[in-house]
Order: structure tokens, then C-alpha cells, then sequence
């Protein structure tokens, strides 16, 4: 793999001969001085020797010959092999205090790496880094490759041992007997698993274990009832609840796929410690996972009763809200008919003086009788009918099965209620709880429900009604489960939110503010984001006159007026080049595309059996690998891609899929390519490397039977929402999946912090959806920039920096609101620190501190942050408000976000651009399979267009409109459809091009012959 040019700076930092090695050149002349030279500079560098001239970059081998005053091109006579070379290796050695590794060193690197690397980390390619770092330490010169991937090997097999033999000796006999028992019965011998595109192995095995794999289905009360038997089936084994306490959460995680995806007769082939610790830890998972189901299933089927309520009674009530007009003249006219024949009947009397006689009455009386509190009345009279009569079965056997607690005394009242209701579960049909009972009082007992929830008795006494205590005591839960101030013990999603924050965090306060780059103390904090909302607003002000585009006034529609930029000039050259391309190399296959990317940036090389080990060779495995992501990406299917003309089965491309195609190892094919991308791009061409992303979410339609898929209002339409974040040249570089109710503020923060390529974030445009206050607030304390779109600006409200000021900014009076409560923030400071350090270390999701504080108004630390915020938002709007290049700025990145979205719709041409899955993990392998694509067609068409404008006559074609509208994104000469050819030895016609990676040298598995 190539590198990165060397700059001075490296060159003088890494290839300078120092005294004592200029002493140890001196006696040698020729191409041997300068072999040895660069041999010792390379060594020194990296502890390790080259394996030839191709690993010695050109401008090091110029930059030392002209130290030792030989000239370069002499390199080339100088042998790679033989007595002198290792002498010179020698001599290096012992100049620099290493040796050679011994059969005692490798044992003790494997002892050393099994006890503290391989127990935590179970990736080879990551082992072997340790490895190499650990023989720098020791002064120990690197083995050979296979001697490396031998220790390696080794070093994962004891430190498995290892933790297996712990783990098993932790069960009890009864719970390894039920473990093992799992496995036993009827073998489930093949692997591949024909038919359904989606078919997952395992699901027709032991009842038991196939049963406990299942993913959920929709909300309803049969799935509720079958989450519930699973979690007590896995309950029934008798896990200990600190079983894999001190084990990775990674390490566990990779014995959980691997569980997964083997048949019961593999797993039984294992010696009994790992088999027993490999299903040991698919429970332990699952049991979290079926808790967290539960949850959303509560909160999903309350919010469903209450809805269906609602809908019900709307449709049975519709025409009754029709407003009867004229009601006083009615009034007049029934008062004046009375009052002239008071012996005459109502139909004689007063039905004729009415226009529209008795309908009219009756339409008045039904308008009367369905407005307001009797509506209400209604309502939750159907919803404590729907509640008792089929959902309560389910959501009582919750309470059986689900602990719940809450860290706020304020909020006891809901847990004893619900105790209450567990323990009259089974009470019959009794109306009241008895008397003398203690009937918690909680808030949402209030409101509507205050009528309906106590009822007088016979005997006149005031009575709690049960069932619909019951109703409002599960919507209680429900509200608080949402912002987490109920959690439920065993949960990772809904577990105790204490727990999302980072346990050292005063022990490490100063670390952590560091790499937030924040100030310690928080006056200085407070004083920075003061003095640039105070100049912020003072250039605005000041220049108000100046900008014609701005308009500032008392308004109804909102004080703030902003004409849109004009359209910047149309691209003139941009079809000619797009044609140039199709004119060289055709219509391109996507599968070529796609394969071309990967045999340039080598991004499958790392990809692995999540069961380790594997019979395959490199060369099979691609190929295999490829058509996977090509069927995946394309949404067209397993199926249809197995009949292409490539020459492997169906059933072998869903091997493939099970065994090596993770989400984790997807997702680290698209981050290769990413990178790759950056490294190859001219910033002739290009300019320099953005450090801006725009992101927003696009709609695509799913199966339903499922909890994840939801309704979209905005989309008209079942599906799930792809949250994408793009940089400027059209390069996603994360893409995640989310339900159509997901904070779309959480989902830019992720992508942006998360994102794992060499892109540095600084800044993020979005639409109105992905800002919000709080959003500012976030982004400001992890240190990126929240540049949106703001939908409705004329709304928009300024703050005040300082208060007692109110004649400050004359000019922009009209748009402002109050201070900023700068106290609040100085008293929050430390703990809106310590939840940006929770998502900066991943240990909490930016969704899981949303949630906390959203829904929970009355926080004091979310009240901070959403006074930072504003602060924030307020420096960003009057910026926004003032310069028309950020402006266009901010439109071109969403304008990339259209772009990407139709490129997406062209490569997810099958099966109509629906998700036929109801499988979580198929979904998500959906979305990484098709940024992988996207991605390989942004990478391939960034060396055409490089191939192109890099030769004199095309070179000075683009305008700087042309270079501006430039982008490596477009699909005019791809054919994504059609049969499947697969053949890895035709190539397309790119000019060769280096593919920089780290300066650090080539990986070990890259075998090399000797060079002369």
C-alpha cells in the first residue's frame, strides 16, 4: 500500500542522520552506504526492516543520499539478500539494543498478549498491531508474517481458553445442564438455508433455542405474550446476573454472533467450557434485548389504547361536531313560540318555529353533548373497555416479569401503583379496591381522568374505580418510562440512566475537559459564549443598513424578513466531461463498480468468520463477499444475484452472509472506502478536505410486522428512516437506521461524532428536522458547528447577552427576547460537561441523554443546556442573517443531501425500493450494503474525473462555476440492473494511482518477494 508524499517536516523529523548513525555509515561507500542508511532510518522508525525497495518512499531515499552523498539512483544495486544485507541487519540491531525473536519471546508475547490484549480484543488485525508495539517495547524485531499470524493465532486461543474456563466454572450444575440441553435433539446439520430472501439459519432448530433467537413481531397483545414466555425461558437457565461482569462487552458480543449463527450440531462439536460460555452469552444478550423489547411493547401498546380510543369515538361522533348556526335567533324564536301558545304541544309548537324543525334540535343537542369534558368522558370510557377486554392480559403478565425503579422520590407514587395493581391482578370482577386499602395518589390521577378514576359508591362514599386506576397507572408508566425517570432492572436500553454516565468521570475531570476542549473553570466558559453572542449581534446590528437582503420590523408573521440569495451561475461544462467518461469506458456495470473499488482499497481483506477460522480462500471469499453487498445494496435479493453468471450457489452466498458479513464488518468496508476516497483525491482538482457534513433522513418503505417499522404523517406511509451524513463532494461517510418517531437531533449528533473515518467534523448542515436547542446546546460542548436550515427564520427569536440593557441593539429590537440566564449555566456546567464526556465516550447514546431530558422540561441540567443553546443558536442566526456566503454555503451542503437521495433510489432499484424484511439486522444490512455501493460509485468516478481533467486538454475546461458544481456523484453511465457477471480479472482502464494510507509500514500479510 502506497503512502502519503513526505513532507520536510517528516523527513527531517524520521530521516536524519544523527552523529553517532553518520559514524556507523562512514566506513562504507556506494550503493552499500546508502542500503545501509536507509535501512537503519527505516528501522528506527519502525522496528523493523523493509522487505524490499518498493517500501521505501522515493523522497526519503532522495532526502538520505544526498545526506550520505551518494546518489539515489545507486539504491538499485543494492542486494536485498545475502551476507551483506544481514550483516548490515546485524549491525543495526546492535546498534539499537534489539535482537531477533526467540521461541522464549514468542512465548512470552503470547502470554502477555493473551492477558492483556486478546481477553479484551478478539480481532486479529488489532491483536497483531499489539504485537508489533509490544516487540518495539521489548526491543524485539518483528517475526515474520506467518510466525506473526501463528503467535497471534495462539495468543487468541489461550486467553479463549481462558475466559471460557472462567465463565463455565461460574454456572451452577443445573444451569450448564440446561445450556447444554439447548443444543440437544434434532441436528440442524446444513448451514446455508434456502428460499426467502431473508431466511436466518437457525430458526427451524430446537424449539427452545429457535424459539429464544425469533425476532419480535408487530405490537400487538400474541407478540407481547411471546416476548414474555422467551425472556422466562432464558430466565429458567439461571444465568447469574454478573456472569460476563468482567468480561468486554466486545468479547461478549462476538461469542453472541457466533452462537447465532452456528447450528445446534457445531455448537455441540466445541469442547464443553466454550459451548457453554458461547450460549451463555446468546442469553445473556437476549435477556437484555427481550427486556428492552417488553418495554417498547408497554410503550407501544398504551399509546395504541388511548389512540384507538380516541379514533373510535372521533368516527362515531364526527357529525355530531357539525355547529349549529344561529343559536340565539333559535333562542328567540323558541321563547316567542312558548310564550304565545303555552298549551300547545312541542311538536305543534315548538318544532315549527325552528328552521329545519326537530333535526335542527336534535343537532344542537348533539353538539352540546360531545364538546368538551363529555368527549373526554367518552374517550376514556372506550379506552378502559379496550384496555379490560383484550390488552390487560398482557400488560399485567408484565408486571410479573419486569422490575421497575426509579432513582426519584418524586415518582414512587407510580412504582407503588403499580405494585397495587399487581397485587389485585386477579381480583375478579371487583369494582373498588377494598376499603382500607392505601391507593397511591399520582399526578396523572389529575386532569381528565379526576372524574372518571374515583366514583360514589351505593353508600355514598368516594371510590377509587380499579380498572381505570389500572389504565391511568400504565400511562403514567408509560410517560415516565420515556424519559427515563422509571428504568427497568436488567434492560440495556431502558436500564438506570445512571448508568449512561461515565463512572470516572472526577477521577478524570481534567482529562475529560481537555479533550473537549473546554475550560476548567466555568466562568471562563460563560464569558467566551457571552462575548461572541455580544459580537455577534453587534455586526448585525451595525450592519443592518448595508443588508438589503434583511428586513427587521414589528410583524405578525415574525419580525424577521430574509429575501433568498440569488441562484448562483449554471455550470456550463459539466455535461461535456460526464459525457467524456461514458464515451471512455461505456456503461459500467455496478457490480464492476463495485468490484474495481475494492480490489483498489483492499477493503475486504480484514473481513473474518465471526466464528473465526474459515476454509476459504482470499480469492473465493471477495468474490462471494461482493455479490452479497451487490444483493444486499441493490435490494434485489440473494435469489435473483445467485443466477447471475459467476458460478456460486444460492446457498453459498448465504453463508457468506451469516458467517462473515456483519454489520460491524459492513460497516468497516464502507469506512475503508471512505478513506480511501479522501486519500486519492486531487486537491488539484478537489481543493482541500472539508471538514463540513451535511445529513438529513430519507423515508423508505418496510414490512411491518415488526416494532422498529412505523408510520410516517409527513411520508404518507409505513417504512424506516436512513439518516445519512454526506460531505461536500457527495462521500457518505455514516449512514443509521432509525424509526420514524427517532430525534433527528440525535441522529446528526451521532453521525457526526461517530462516524470513524479520517474526516475531522467541525461543522454539520441540516434541515430544520435535525436542529432544535437543545441540539445547539449539545454540538456547542462537543465542540462541531450546527449550521441549519432554518425553516420558519421569521419566527426566529434573538436573546439578549446582558440584561438591564434594553436599548442595546436598536436595530434588530423587534426580533429579541429575553437574557441569557447565565447563572444556570455556571451551576450546570460540570454536569453538562460530564453527559457530553457520556457521548463522547459511547457510554450513552445521544438518543438515551435526549430522551432523559426532552420529555423531562423541569431537569436542571437540560434546562443549562437549552440556555446554551439559545446562546448558540443566537450566535449562529445572526451570522446566518448576515452573511450571504454562508447562506449558499448551507444550501449547496443539503443541495449534496437531494443528490445522494436520488443516487440512492437508482442503486435500491429492487423490489420497488421496499425493505422486504421484518428483521431488524436485515434492514440495517440493507442500509450499509447500500452506502457501501454509493460509495464505491463515488470512488471509482473520482478517478475517471481525475483521469479526464488531468490531461492539458481538458485541464483548463472548468469554470469556477464548473468546479463548483463538480462532483464525483452521478450515474448516467452505470447500469445497476440486469444480469449478474462476476469476473475479477477484467479491470477497468484507471490510471494506477498511490493510495496513501498511515505513515506506518505495509501490513505484515502482504507477502513480497526479495527485490534485487
Amino acid at each position: 500500500m502506497a503512502r502519503t508524499p513526505l513532507d520536510l517536516d517528516d523527513l527531517v523529523e524520521h530521516w536524519t542522520l544523527l552523529k553517532d548513525e553518520q559514524g556507523l555509515v562512514s566506513g562504507k561507500r556506494g550503493a552499500t552506504r546508502l542500503g545501509f542508511a536507509v535501512l537503519l532510518k527505516f528501522y528506527t522508525q519502525y522496528g523493523r526492516f523493509p522487505r524490499g525497495r518498493f517500501e521505501l518512499p522515493g523522497e526519503a531515499v532522495e532526502f538520505v543520499a544526498r545526506q550520505v552523498q551518494v546518489p539515489a539512483a545507486e539504491l538499485d544495486a543494492y542486494e536485498w539478500s545475502g551476507r551483506t544485507v544481514e550483516y548490515h541487519r546485524a549491525q543495526i540491531r546492535g546498534h539499537l539494543g534489539f535482537r531477533e525473536c526467540s521461541v522464549a519471546d514468542a512465548d512470552k508475547l503470547i502470554a502477555w498478549l493473551a492477558e492483556h490484549v486478546a481477553c479484551k480484543e478478539r480481532r486479529p488485525e488489532q491483536v497483531r498491531v499489539e504485537l508489533l508495539a509490544r516487540c518495539r517495547t521489548e526491543s524485539i524485531e518483528p517475526p515474520t508474517p506467518g510466525r506473526c499470524d501463528r503467535i497471534v493465532g495462539a495468543a487468541l486461543r489461550v486467553a479463549e481458553e481462558t475466559l471460557t474456563a472462567s465463565i463455565s466454572g461460574r454456572l451452577t450444575v443445573e444451569s450448564t445442564e440446561r445450556i447444554v440441553a439447548l443444543v440437544a435433539g434434532a441436528d440442524q446439520e446444513d448451514d446455508a438455508v434456502p428460499g426467502e430472501a431473508w431466511a436466518r439459519e437457525g430458526e427451524d432448530g430446537p424449539p427452545v433455542l429457535g424459539e429464544i433467537k425469533e425476532a419480535p413481531g408487530n405490537v400487538s397483545l400474541e407478540t407481547m405474550l411471546t416476548e414474555i414466555d422467551k425472556l422466562l425461558a432464558v430466565r429458567a437457565v439461571g444465568l447469574p446476573a454478573d456472569l460476563f461482569a468482567d468480561v468486554a462487552p466486545k468479547v461478549v458480543a462476538g461469542w453472541r454472533a457466533r452462537a447465532a449463527v452456528e447450528s445446534p450440531s457445531h455448537l455441540r462439536t466445541h469442547p464443553l467450557p466454550l459451548r457453554v460460555t458461547l450460549l451463555a452469552a446468546l442469553l445473556h444478550e437476549r435477556e437484555r434485548e427481550i427486556t428492552d423489547t417488553l418495554v417498547e411493547l408497554l410503550i407501544s401498546t398504551v399509546h395504541r389504547i388511548g389512540a384507538r380510543a380516541e379514533k373510535k369515538v372521533t368516527e362515531q361522533l364526527v357529525n355530531a361536531f357539525k355547529k349549529v348556526s344561529g343559536k340565539e335567533n333559535i333562542l328567540f324564536k323558541l321563547a316567542e313560540a312558548s310564550i304565545d301558545a303555552p298549551e300547545g304541544t312541542v311538536r305543534e309548537v315548538v318544532y315549527p318555529a325552528v328552521s329545519g324543525g326537530e333535526q335542527t334540535l336534535r343537532e344542537l343537542v348533539h353538539e352540546f353533548k360531545t364538546r368538551g369534558p363529555v368527549y373526554r368522558r367518552t374517550v376514556q370510557t372506550t379506552l378502559k373497555a379496550s384496555y379490560t377486554n383484550h390488552y390487560r392480559r398482557g400488560l399485567i403478565k408484565l408486571l410479573d416479569v419486569l422490575e421497575f425503579r426509579s432513582s426519584n422520590h418524586t415518582h414512587r407514587p407510580v412504582i407503588e401503583a403499580l405494585a397495587l395493581v399487581a397485587r389485585y391482578a386477579a381480583a375478579g370482577n371487583t369494582t373498588y379496591y377494598p376499603l382500607g386499602e392505601t391507593v397511591p395518589v399520582h399526578k396523572a390521577m389529575g386532569g381528565d381522568w379526576a372524574e372518571v378514576v374515583h366514583r360514589t359508591d351505593k353508600r355514598g362514599r368516594r371510590r377509587v374505580v380499579r380498572m381505570v386506576y389500572e389504565v391511568v397507572a400504565f400511562q403514567a408508566l408509560r410517560d415516565q418510562l420515556r424519559c427515563k425517570e422509571i428504568w427497568v432492572v436488567g434492560a440495556d436500553k431502558w436500564r438506570n440512566p445512571d448508568e449512561d454516565l461515565p463512572q470516572d468521570f472526577a477521577e478524570r475531570r481534567e482529562e475529560n475537559y481537555l479533550e473537549l476542549r473546554k475550560p476548567l473553570d466555568a466562568a471562563d466558559f460563560v464569558d467566551e459564549l457571552r462575548e461572541q453572542m455580544i459580537t455577534e449581534l453587534t455586526l448585525l446590528n451595525d450592519g443592518m443598513p448595508r443588508l438589503s437582503w434583511l428586513d427587521i420590523a414589528e410583524r405578525k408573521s415574525g419580525a424577521i424578513r430574509l429575501t433568498p440569495a440569488e441562484a448562483q451561475p449554471e455550470p456550463k461544462n459539466l455535461r461535456r466531461v460526464k459525457g467524456e467518461v461514458q464515451r471512455r469506458w461505456g456503461i459500467v456495470p455496478l457490480i464492476d463498480m463495485l468490484k474495481e473499488a475494492v480490489l483498489r482499497t483492499g477493503c475486504l481483506d480484514a473481513v473474518t468468520s465471526v466464528s473465526g477460522g474459515g476454509s476459504l480462500s482470499a480469492e473465493v471469499l471477495a468474490e462471494r463477499l461482493l455479490l452479497v453487498i451487490y444483493a444486499y445494496g441493490t435490494n434485489t435479493g440473494i435469489k435473483a444475484v445467485a443466477s447471475g453468471g459467476h458460478g456460486h450457489t444460492e446457498d453459498e452466498l448465504r453463508y457468506i452472509r451469516r458467517r462473515y458479513l456483519s454489520a460491524e464488518a459492513a460497516r468497516a468496508i464502507a469506512i475503508q472506502m471512505a478513506n480511501a476516497t479522501f486519500a486519492v483525491r486531487s486537491t488539484e482538482l478537489w481543493g482541500q478536505g472539508s471538514t463540513a457534513v451535511a445529513s438529513d433522513s430519507t423515508h423508505v418503505r418496510a414490512y411491518d410486522q415488526n416494532l422498529f417499522t412505523e408510520w410516517h404523517s409527513r411520508y404518507g406511509g409505513r417504512g424506516v428512516l436512513i439518516y445519512w451524513h454526506v460531505e461536500k463532494k457527495s462521500l457518505a461517510i455514516h449512514s443509521q437506521l432509525i424509526n420514524c418517531t427517532a430525534s433527528e437531533v440525535a441522529a446528526m449528533v451521532e453521525g457526526a461524532m461517530r462516524h470513524g473515518t479520517t474526516m475531522d467534523v467541525e461543522a454539520n448542515y441540516t434541515d430544520s428536522h435535525g436542529q432544535s436547542e437543545i441540539g445547539f446546546g449539545i454540538t456547542r460542548l462537543l465542540n462541531f458547528d450546527l449550521l441549519p436550515r432554518i425553516k420558519r427564520i421569521n419566527k426566529v427569536k434573538l436573546y439578549r447577552p446582558v440584561a438591564g440593557e434594553p436599548d442595546a441593539y436598536p436595530q434588530l429590537t423587534p426580533a429579541l427576547t429575553r437574557p441569557i440566564r447565565w447563572e444556570l449555566i455556571a451551576q450546570q456546567y460540570d454536569q453538562m460537561i460530564k453527559y457530553a464526556t457520556a457521548i463522547r465516550t459511547r457510554t450513552a447514546s445521544t438518543e438515551a441523554i435526549l430522551r432523559r431530558f426532552t420529555r423531562n422540561a423541569s431537569h436542571p441540567t437540560y434546562a443549562a443546556m437549552l440556555e446554551v443553546g439559545r446562546a448558540q443558536k443566537t450566535i449562529f442566526v445572526a451570522r446566518y442573517l448576515r452573511l450571504r456566503d454562508l447562506q449558499r454555503e448551507i444550501e449547496e451542503g443539503l443541495n449534496v443531501m437531494e443528490s445522494s437521495n436520488g443516487a440512492n433510489s437508482v442503486i435500491a432499484y429492487g423490489k420497488g425500493g421496499e425493505i422486504a424484511s421484518n428483521r431488524r439486522d436485515e434492514q440495517e444490512m440493507f442500509v450499509l450494503c447500500l452506502r457501501i455501493l454509493q460509495s464505491a460509485l463515488v470512488y471509482v468516478n473520482t478517478l475517471m474525473l481525475q483521469d479526464i481533467l488531468g490531461e492539458p486538454e481538458w485541464a483548463g475546461l472548468l469554470t469556477p462555476a464548473d468546479r463548483r458544481g463538480l462532483t464525483p456523484l452521478f450515474w448516467s453511465h452505470v447500469r445497476p440492473y440486469g444480469e449478474v457477471n462476476l469476473d475479477m480479472g477484467a479491470r477497468l482502464n484507471l490510471a494506477a494511482v498511490t493510495m496513501p494510507g498511515p505513515r506506518a509500514p505495509a501490513d505484515d500479510e502482504h507477502q513480497s518477494a526479495e527485490l534485487t
